[in-house]
């Protein structure tokens, strides 16, 4: 992946998001990541809503990672209120999440989600997925905003 993607990340678990970090780490991927303990902290940094807060550089390029049961704001909202936004719609979202009902997988897909991972309840299992994301993550192409930030 171009070192000028930012990862974000999405992920109300503590412990998913350091496995996510370090395994994403150990296949390579050396980008900057930034954590989001819930729905709104990602919403706040992608739509600039809080003075005086990190907030996206509207020339910059993204890729999230997005859990889906959060507190606050859950990541079908957070998903459906980036893809209805004309700045904000092209950044890649990857939802990884403990959810694999079928119905959720179609949902998030319509509200205009890259891909869907189900994180696996082993731990060696989730580690191997991180890794294979990892994988994933180092050739994908990701679009810069260009400037249209949180329009």
């Amino acid at each position: 992946m171009n070192q000028d993607v930012t990862i974000l990340v999405a992920e109300d678990d503590e412990g998913h998001a350091g496995l996510i970090r370090k395994n994403l780490g150990r296949a390579g991927i050396t980008n900057p990541i930034i954590h989001f303990k819930d729905g709104q902290e990602i919403i706040d940094f992608l739509f600039c809503t809080k003075d005086n807060s990190a907030c996206i550089d509207p020339n910059g390029a993204y890729v999230l990672l997005l859990d889906i049961r959060m507190p606050k704001l859950d990541g079908t909202e957070v998903l459906r209120r980036m893809k209805e936004s004309t700045g904000l719609r092209t950044i890649p979202v990857i939802m990884i999440t403990t959810t694999d009902d079928p119905r959720e997988v179609e949902h998030c897909h319509a509200l205009g989600c890259n891909s869907y991972i189900t994180k696996p309840v082993e731990y060696d299992e989730f580690v191997n997925a991180i890794r294979q994301l990892g994988l994933y993550l180092s050739v994908v192409q990701v679009p810069a905003l260009h400037g249209n930030g949180s329009a």
